[in-house]
């Protein structure tokens, strides 16, 4: 297949691109290669894979209007994997035009190239801070996720209420997955995982929010790209049993779907930083602080459609996840 992957210079992007490309897709990735966080990493993860002849990249802006129509018109993709997005729940509380541009702007850019093209199937990157306000556990696709409690959650959600409607007007096959905090090697230097490592290696205290009560359903790098292949592979069916008295938010008559993709064990942070610590051989110098404005104490996925659907569960073991993001770690960053 000829598949375009939206921020293939991020976290998912690359690890997803670089599957692809093993299996013998042949893969366009595009990315903006903005500052949000270090370039240079940016830039190694793209080496990975411009060693594939498969492989193309092209640096664009997703809220470049023409320059997407212009990429759909060219390329002529079979299927769509849309990541690139303003990340990041705390950032969105100082940076809210950011997330209107690339999350918003740019996602309607992305929707009119699949709709306009006879692209077979869009998937694209939601996330689990849709869940905001809600207290439920574990967060099931089928409850309503009305009250987000950050711009970033905010345009996230408005992603899957937008995808419906080309779902629904057009007959887009378009699904949304929930990421639960993903971790892993070559991951964002934003992150707990990379925060801490570091601090912790230099001697410097890591701050700690909700005084270390948060629990985070940490879901390792590989088994979201396992997730999303598989859903890229399925494209989204109508389900004909959707009923308007009484809608399932994950599914519609319209050939729509809405995934968790999330380890559904959530682990205390201060179990996170102990195990972090093991590996790191260090301890943390740890500075307790209250709960940030934009995040929530707890996140838990059902994963029950996933692996009803898809016949896939995510199952890493955080102690093998971390093991292996040190290792990486300290030696990307040539440290003893």
């Amino acid at each position: 297949m000829k598949i375009l992957v939206t921020g293939a210079a991020g976290f998912i992007g690359s690890a997803l691109s670089l599957r692809l490309l093993e299996r013998g897709d042949e893969v366009v990735g595009i990315d903006n290669l903005n500052d949000y966080y270090d370039v240079n990493l940016k830039l190694a993860r793209l080496e990975r894979l411009q060693s594939y002849e498969r492989f193309t990249f092209i640096k664009l802006e997703i809220a470049d209007r023409k320059a997407v129509e212009y990429l759909f018109v060219q390329e002529k993709f079979q299927k769509v994997m849309h990541l690139a997005a303003q990340a990041g729940v705390r950032y969105s509380i100082t940076h809210p035009h950011a997330y209107i541009d690339s999350n918003i702007v740019g996602f309607i850019n992305i929707l009119e190239g699949c709709r306009h093209n006879a692209v077979e199937h869009l998937a694209y990157a939601s996330s689990s801070s849709v869940y905001g306000a809600n207290t439920k556990m574990p967060f099931s696709v089928h409850d309503n996720v009305d009250h987000p409690v950050s711009l970033y959650a905010a345009s996230k959600k408005a992603n899957e209420l937008m995808a419906h409607t080309y779902s629904h007007l057009y007959q887009l096959p378009t699904t949304g997955l929930r990421f639960f905090t993903v971790y892993g090697p070559w991951g964002r230097p934003d992150m707990s995982p990379f925060l801490f490592a570091r601090n912790i290696l230099e001697g410097k205290p890591i701050d700690v929010f909700n005084y270390g009560n948060h629990r985070r359903d940490f879901t390792y790098i590989d088994d979201i790209v396992e997730g999303v292949i598989r859903v890229v592979d399925q494209p989204a069916q109508p389900n004909q049993d959707w009923s308007s008295n009484n809608p399932d938010p994950a599914t519609s008559l319209a050939p729509y779907r809405i995934y968790n993709i999330g380890n559904n064990t959530p682990v205390p942070l201060l179990t996170f930083i102990e195990t972090l610590e093991k590996y790191l051989g260090k301890e943390a110098i740890k500075n307790l602080l209250p709960m940030q404005p934009g995040d929530v104490p707890d996140t838990y996925a059902d994963v029950s459609e996933l692996a009803n659907d898809l016949g896939y569960k995510p199952a890493t073991l955080l102690d093998d996840g971390i093991k292996n993001f040190v290792d990486w770690y300290t030696d990307f960053y040539k440290l003893a």
